[in-house]
């Protein structure tokens, strides 16, 4: 997916209140920006990494600067949880998702279960339905496993939500798919971060147990182009082995 061009290099200062990061830009000015982003971001939001932002000229925008990527220890991390669900359907309708190919058409946020909307929507007169629900990865923090990307970064009730309303629909006959995408170029392998939200992880055994799928993918970020595209399916550990 292209993201907005030209993106404006900068230096995080700070984030704070969960949607707004301080950054000085390479001309010196300082600006607010908008972070679409609402988890933890645990080892994303330290003083001083180097930060790419895009601008808007909306003038009804309260900031015109939004966080789109970022640098830590010289991988490339997509921030803007406003992207995923275009990044996966990209994938999709490009044939670069095997496990979702062959379906006639897709739709994004329609209604399901509990008052809840599904990002994607899958549908075909042989294969019927397949519900994807699209979840945002960048946590990374090889503690003990280099390479492992881990979701969530934070406790997530609406989450384990999902994963129950995923089940439900396996239960009524359809399919149902975890898509974790890895916005991130440094991991090779995927796994549930169940000491930070133990519930999450609880309900996800539960769910696949029921037969809800997972699959994980990373994604290729250029910063020069700039795009965020998904690349490669990486392996999913199994969280009692985490």
């Amino acid at each position: 997916m292209l993201l907005p061009s030209p993106l404006i290099q900068g230096k995080l200062i700070k984030r704070y209140k969960r949607f707004l990061a301080d950054i000085e830009l390479e001309n010196g000015d300082m600006i607010t920006a908008h972070c679409a982003n609402p988890g933890g971001m645990i080892g994303l939001k330290e003083a001083g990494i180097d930060v790419w932002l895009s601008q808007s000229d909306n003038p009804k925008r309260k900031l015109k600067y939004s966080w789109e990527l970022c640098r830590v220890g010289g991988a490339m991390v997509g921030i803007n949880t406003a992207h995923p669900n275009a990044i996966v359907e990209e994938a999709i309708l490009a044939g670069k998702v095997p496990e979702l190919a062959g379906y006639e058409t897709l739709k994004r946020e329609v209604k399901y279960g509990k008052n809840s909307r599904i990002d994607i929507l899958l549908s075909d007169p042989v294969k019927g339905f397949c519900y994807v629900e699209v979840k945002n990865v960048h946590l990374k923090r090889d503690n003990a496993v280099p390479g492992l990307a881990e979701f969530p970064d934070a406790v997530t009730a609406r989450g384990a939500k999902h994963l129950d309303e995923m089940a439900d629909m396996v239960a009524d006959g359809h399919r149902a798919v975890m898509f974790y995408l890895i916005q991130r170029d440094d991991c090779n392998q995927f796994a549930l971060a169940s000491d930070i939200d133990p519930h999450y992880a609880a309900r996800f055994a539960t769910a696949t147990s029921a037969k809800v799928e997972a699959i994980a993918y990373d994604c290729v970020i250029d910063v020069k182009t700039p795009s965020v595209t998904v690349n490669t399916a990486l392996p999913i550990r199994d969280i009692s082995t985490k």
